[in-house]
């Protein structure tokens, strides 16, 4: 019997070791998996990579992450923002990394990976400090810069609904990156308002499929 749901969030946790590339849903705090994060930093787990699409809200959820010093790189398109002062500070003191990567690049760049495909080429970068170094292509009357895929060991998502085979439904304009992120991780954690039963789940409405989900963990939103 096909039974991904586990019973805490630590037991989900465990297997994420010190080096990891991880990736983070969430678009600000809209779908972030805030106490996957939590969990995460009382784990103590440390020079970790994080992709995602910002760098930390205020000190909440991933700029929390940020602070504890766990994190030795991050792969973000919003580094900035006027509550992003955690990340800020650290980088101005040469404590994390940086990777820029415009939104879109971002987006595919990971579903390139989560689709099995190698490096794309793009037209956004081209001809930036962002391409230098990098190959380039002109097809058809148009510049492009050769990107890679983005892959992870682990990707932490938060999902409206899941069942026991891993089927996912998310609310909203929370769903954001989190189906991308489940394809081109390894292992997939998602933490859920509710778990169902099966069948509870319209099938036309699933977005992310089971096979790409690893673990389902119910945690009751904070009041």
């Amino acid at each position: 019997m096909i039974d991904k749901t586990t019973a805490s969030l630590q037991q989900a946790l465990t297997q994420i070791k010190d080096g990891a590339t991880i990736m983070i849903g969430g678009f600000g705090t809209a779908g972030q998996p805030a106490e996957l994060i939590d969990g995460l930093i009382e784990f103590g787990v440390k020079d970790l990579v994080i992709v995602n699409n910002n760098a930390g809200n205020g000190d909440y959820g991933l700029a929390k992450l940020l602070k504890s010093g766990a994190v030795r790189k991050i792969i973000c398109s919003f580094p900035r923002q006027s509550d992003c002062y955690v990340f800020d500070e650290l980088y101005r003191a040469g404590k994390i990394e940086l990777e820029l990567v415009p939104q879109g690049n971002l987006a595919c760049r990971i579903q390139a990976a989560g689709m099995g495909l190698g490096p794309i080429y793009t037209p956004t970068g081209f001809g930036t400090l962002l391409a230098e170094g990098k190959p380039t292509l002109n097809y058809d009357g148009k510049d492009y810069v050769l990107e890679n895929p983005i892959k992870a060991d682990f990707a932490l998502i938060k999902a409206h609904q899941g069942d026991r085979w891993g089927n996912l439904v998310y609310r909203k304009s929370a769903r954001n990156f989190g189906p991308i992120m489940a394809m081109a991780a390894d292992v997939t954690i998602a933490q859920v308002s509710k778990v169902v039963e099966l069948g509870a789940l319209d099938p036309e409405h699933i977005i992310t499929p089971g096979i790409f989900v690893q673990h389902v963990v119910q945690v009751q939103p904070a009041q």
